[in-house]
């Protein structure tokens, strides 16, 4: 659970980028990022990042971190995502607290990172919400404390962000920082496994193996264990999946076994 998630996709960022303030430079910026221009994209970006825009900065700041349309240049990526992130622009703020966490382009800072992520948690980021509660539990820039990681990662979680739902799901499935409480982490995991978390996945099949928080069902845990194997690039977690889907399997009929595979054969479908 110590490993910062990406934040957002390159889909989310063109759906962040709406309300445009510099129009058409932006606008054209935008275009070509889309269509994979990334040259033109930094040219235009920057003119409009240059105005003032905060959006524009952003994405100067985004495009220097990846290393598309420029070299790659954290120092570079900081100077902009600052200039945006001064303004209050929650993604910069976030992308910054990221940057000080891994000591790239600037040493390494959890102390800083928790500024950052907090002045965007605090106006709602989910991301940044997650990120937060990742420093409380690590205890990272912060003295560690589970509650408070349990609170924003539970911000986080209301938003639907997969990676808190789940790290909240294995707090209650331990008792950590709350009390424990497998129909909790039932739910959670659910929703992290119904967008795609292979972890959750598999944690929530093996609520279904042992019967925690659930009536123990066999098909149930064999679909979710499947599901898990054969999507999880994790050797350990699929290897770990495997194991307890067959251990599930010895318990279960042929048809129960054609049920499982149905209902995870229909899962991957959606």
């Amino acid at each position: 659970m110590n490993t910062r998630l990406v934040s957002m996709s390159f889909a989310a960022l063109l759906l962040l980028c709406s309300a445009v303030s510099f129009a058409g430079e932006f606008e054209d910026g935008l275009t070509a990022f889309t269509r994979g221009d990334y040259k033109t994209a930094v040219t235009m970006f920057t003119k409009a990042a240059n105005k003032g825009d905060a959006e524009a900065q952003y994405m100067v700041g985004l495009l220097y971190a990846i290393g598309q349309g420029v070299s790659q240049d954290y120092k570079q990526a900081v100077a902009w995502y600052r200039k945006a992130a001064d303004q209050g622009y929650a993604s910069a703020q976030n992308e910054l607290g990221g940057i000080y966490a891994e000591g790239q382009g600037v040493p390494q800072d959890y102390k800083q990172a928790v500024v950052w992520y907090r002045k965007a948690a605090d106006q709602g980021y989910a991301s940044a919400q997650f990120n937060l509660g990742q420093r409380y539990y690590e205890g990272q820039g912060v003295t560690q404390d589970y509650s408070q990681a349990a609170s924003w990662y539970r911000k986080a979680a209301d938003q639907g962000n997969a990676g808190a739902q789940y790290n909240l799901a294995v707090m209650y499935d331990n008792g950590t920082g709350v009390t424990q409480d497998y129909k909790q982490a039932m739910v959670l995991y659910r929703k992290a496994a119904d967008q795609g978390l292979v972890r959750a996945q598999n944690n929530l099949g093996l609520l279904y193996l042992k019967g925690n928080g659930v009536t123990q069902d066999y098909v149930e845990a064999h679909k979710w264990l499947n599901i898990a194997a054969a999507y999880s690039t994790e050797k350990e977690v699929r290897d770990t999946a495997t194991e307890n889907r067959d251990l599930a399997a010895k318990s279960m009929t042929p048809a129960q076994i054609a049920e499982a595979q149905k209902r995870a054969s229909e899962w991957k479908k959606k």
